[in-house]
């Protein structure tokens, strides 16, 4: 059996079945990923005699036949950015001076605890997730699986790299910007960032903390089904966040299965904002349009928005810093001063926008909603008349890594300027509205680097993601494309 390659549900139906136990999985991933990882560097540390000691217990249940769940003995990675187990340590994405050890567990590891799976490690990501690249200054970049010459995508970029190269088949993701997108677009994975408010997320002192934009907990995985059915678990009403919706539940791996014959879809290449790179364009267009084979319709849309594409990018960098740049202050009123002491461990970037963040003005925040509501009323008017919007995930392919640890996107692209921290992402338009929206592996350019599709749905309609994501699934399986035989 190739355990490597079989799926989250697949896997965790083998253990259910007494066909392989959970130690044994645990056993043949510790070796994967330890002769597997240095390449990458998807992980930044690893737990094994705790999964291990986790996977007992688990067969122990399992022999006296209890059914843990459909994710029983699945290993998993944790993203290293804020706490997401007890007693585990988080770094902010590559921030010596902010280790610290987790005081709570993330709903993506709950969810997933719950199904049966096992958390094995903390996978990388920048500073504060404060880009679509990864790469930070004490972890380093984490390599693409395709062609380990470039970036893994961020800023779930260690997830990403980890579930593409075989060393888990599913992992935690967040999303601020799209970063559970972006790297599952740049490593041919499958990435779904709910509607607001669709799984609960509890941020105290300030339960409003991740809602400018709007950021989310979510998967990271090789299948639709393995992505359903963490969100079967994550997806449930919690009156402690402020946007929880108090709808039944539902069993996505039941309604990613509903057909999408006659439903409406608009294609943009670019929002007409973005400058987007030819083949990438050219790749997702032909994406899109086989929605047809499944009884859809698609056609090409078009936007008016007012403002540019570096004006929303802008928009992202400076809003994104406003809770950063908050809980700075604080910790330095409290006598940790993170940049005035530890400037040398942080992104130049990261401390310019929070700077600005910092010294904005009352005007400046309004216009700051007046931006994110013109993306509302642009987005809405196709929705007026669609089911579905699809566009790349990405204006361009995968970047190199660079050696000075701050590796970023494009700074031009067809010979304009463009923002390297967000503005090469088309997924930032989705955090500022809440629309749930996925990437789906959808094919490789001409120097064999993945492609992502994005499907974004109509707010509070999830499901659609998931069914219309699942007919690509049907009509171009990408499961194949995964890099079985990279070489290490």
């Amino acid at each position: 059996m190739e355990i490597e390659k079989l799926s989250a549900v697949g896997l965790g139906r083998e253990v259910n079945k007494k066909n392989i136990s959970p130690v044994e999985v645990i056993d043949y991933y510790e070796e994967r990923i330890n002769k597997r990882n240095p390449s990458l560097n998807a992980f930044v540390y690893t737990k094994f005699d705790e999964a291990r000691k986790e996977a007992r217990e688990l067969e122990a249940k399992i022999l006296k036949g209890e059914q843990p769940g459909p994710l029983a003995g699945v290993p998993t990675g944790l993203k290293d950015f804020l706490p997401s187990k007890k007693g585990w340590t988080n770094s902010h994405g590559g921030v010596k001076s902010l280790i610290r050890t987790d005081n709570a567990d993330s709903n993506f590891y709950k969810a997933a605890s719950k199904a049966g799976a096992i958390a094995v490690g903390k996978t990388n990501s920048p500073a504060f997730g404060f880009r679509g690249t990864c790469d930070n200054k004490l972890y380093g970049p984490t390599r693409n699986p395709f062609n380990t010459e470039y970036n893994s995508g961020g800023s779930s970029g260690g997830s990403a790299a980890a579930v593409a190269d075989c060393m888990l088949p599913i992992a935690e993701g967040s999303d601020g910007g799209g970063s559970i997108r972006i790297p599952s677009s740049w490593c041919s994975c499958f990435g779904f960032k709910g509607s607001v408010g669709s799984a609960p997320s509890i941020c105290r002192p300030d339960a409003w903390t991740a809602t400018h934009p709007f950021c989310f907990n979510g998967s990271i995985s090789r299948t639709v089904e393995d992505s359903a059915i963490i969100m079967n678990y994550m997806a449930k009403f919690d009156p402690r966040d402020p946007f929880s919706l108090p709808v039944p539940g539902r069993d996505f791996t039941k309604l990613m299965k509903k057909p999408v014959k006659d439903w409406k879809i608009a294609f943009t290449p670019d929002f007409d904002l973005f400058e987007v790179d030819k083949e990438i364009s050219d790749i997702v267009l032909k994406a899109a349009f086989s929605l047809e084979q499944a009884g859809a319709h698609v056609d090409e849309v078009h936007f008016g928005f007012k403002h540019s594409q570096d004006d929303f990018a802008k928009l992202w960098c400076r809003s994104i810093s406003i809770d950063t740049s908050i809980d700075i202050e604080l910790w330095k009123r409290q006598g940790f001063d993170l940049i005035g002491d530890h400037a040398d461990e942080l992104p130049e970037e990261f401390i310019y926008w929070n700077d600005i963040a910092f010294n904005s003005s009352v005007l400046d925040y309004r216009f700051f909603n007046e931006l994110r509501t013109e993306i509302l009323d642009e987005q809405q008017n196709v929705f007026d008349k669609y089911d579905l919007i699809i566009s790349p995930v990405t204006t361009c392919p995968p970047v190199k890594n660079t050696d000075d640890f701050n590796t970023k996107g494009p700074e031009t692209l067809n010979g304009k300027p463009c923002e390297p921290l967000i503005g090469f992402c088309l997924t930032l338009l989705e955090n500022f509205t809440g629309n749930p929206a996925a990437s789906v592996p959808c094919g490789f350019t001409s120097s064999g680097l993945p492609v992502g599709m994005q499907i974004i749905g109509q707010k509070y309609k999830d499901e659609d993601v998931f069914a219309a994501s699942h007919a690509f699934e049907q009509i171009s399986p990408w499961n194949y494309d995964i890099p079985y035989g990279r070489k290490i």
